[in-house]
């Protein structure tokens, strides 16, 4: 694969480069982290902004609204306004980098013009409601039910580490259509449903992290009612219709945070060299290790996105092994940084600790390590199921 830049991709930089410079200056200072309704609209303005300057969905296909960027460029793009320090997509998250995809690739063009634009435009937040008490790695195992009711679905049920519900929308819903059977298996029976998040009968209760964050709720889903004109393919065929939402949340949806932890790496290398911390042989080597490591993730990540250009824009199983390595080395990154920062790692005012305790959660996020060693496993490397 050829890693260098067409002169083309160089100006790409170099125009991105130019307005990051000139805009960044123009932002308004950003909200308590803890501050949800506020990071919102601090999100959605930003979001306008990208949208207004050519640069919101860079890489979606043009039919969905977006630039039809090519893999080098969103990476470009990825590499440019990380180093220029800009917002992060936030509340964003999961219209842009999943729900919005999936519907890309798997809605009608009427479902595509409703819900893209919106997403695109920084109008809408989208939220995700596929885990459950009793359905997280066994996510097919869910028991949230709709049933048909002319032109509606009723739905009645719970979800658990719902992203974003108490600010979203809309939310892309995994619920059981058909009871699980013997002629009928769990994996079948699922539909994909995009719910308005103000329909009647839905609570939502914020759930606090260890890091004091509520970006996280429970669900309650007490009949409320969702058109059937909102189902992502067809019914009983949302399993697969999860797989495409799955392999962006593995697959790209981290992309930008690499990017991230390499300029991290960098900073730990500097606050030791000043804090004394760099003397330590130890650390040097560790920090030299995770530059490798993350060095390598790159790589891959160039890899992986220039696959999906082949498979219509969806990424393949190799986002599992990105996601598998990404998690493990993110923790390991913070686990430096908290050898770096010494007692002040558990000064919890300190950025550095906030994301080690927020790292925590990566091997678990979007799949276990257990599940993707799974799926490295047996669709990669060909080794039969366990029984």
């Amino acid at each position: 694969m050829d890693l260098t830049y067409t002169a083309e991709e160089d100006e790409f930089r170099a125009r991105l480069s130019r307005w990051l410079a000139r805009t960044l200056p123009e932002l308004p200072p950003p909200p308590d982290p803890l501050d949800w309704p506020g990071r919102r609209a601090y999100d959605m303005g930003w979001q306008r902004r990208l949208y207004d300057a050519g640069y919101a969905g860079l890489h979606w296909p043009v039919d969905a609204g977006g630039r039809g960027a090519t893999p080098t460029q969103h990476l470009i793009y990825l590499e440019e306004t990380e180093k220029a320090g800009a917002p992060y997509v936030g509340a964003n998250f999961v219209g842009l980098l999943h729900a919005g995809p999936t519907i890309a690739s798997e809605g009608s063009a009427e479902q595509r013009a409703r819900w893209l634009p919106p997403v695109l435009r920084g109008d809408e937040v989208w939220c995700q409601g596929f885990s459950e008490p009793d359905a997280g790695s066994d996510l097919a195992s869910l028991r949230t039910r709709a049933w048909r009711d002319g032109d509606h679905y009723v739905v009645s049920g719970s979800k658990i580490w719902t992203s974003h519900a108490e600010v979203a929308d809309w939310c892309e819903l995994l619920v059981r259509t058909t009871p699980v059977s013997e002629s009928v298996p769990k994996h079948r029976g699922i539909s994909w449903l995009a719910m308005p998040m103000d329909a009647p009968g839905i609570t939502v209760r914020p759930l606090r992290t260890l890091a004091g964050s509520t970006e996280f709720a429970e669900m309650f889903l007490d009949e409320v009612r969702v058109p059937v004109a909102n189902r992502v393919g067809d019914e009983n065929d949302g399993w697969r219709v999860t797989m495409v939402t799955l392999s962006y949340e593995r697959g790209t949806a981290f992309v930008g945070e690499v990017v991230a932890c390499r300029r991290v790496l960098g900073e730990l290398a500097r606050e030791a060299s000043k804090n004394g911390r760099w003397d330590d042989a130890v650390l040097r080597r560790r920090l030299g290790r995770l530059s490798a490591e993350f060095g390598a993730l790159w790589r891959l990540t160039q890899w992986n996105v220039s696959e999906s250009q082949h498979t219509g824009g969806v990424p393949g199983v190799g986002g599992s092994v990105f996601k598998l390595r990404y998690s493990h080395a993110r923790q390991e990154l913070y686990d430096a940084a908290a050898d770096v920062l010494g007692p002040g790692a558990l000064d919890l005012g300190h950025p550095w600790a906030l994301d080690r305790l927020s790292s925590l959660s990566y091997t678990i996020a979007a799949g276990t390590s257990q599940i993707q060693q799974n799926i490295v496993a047996e669709r990669i490397l060909g080794l039969p199921k366990g029984r």
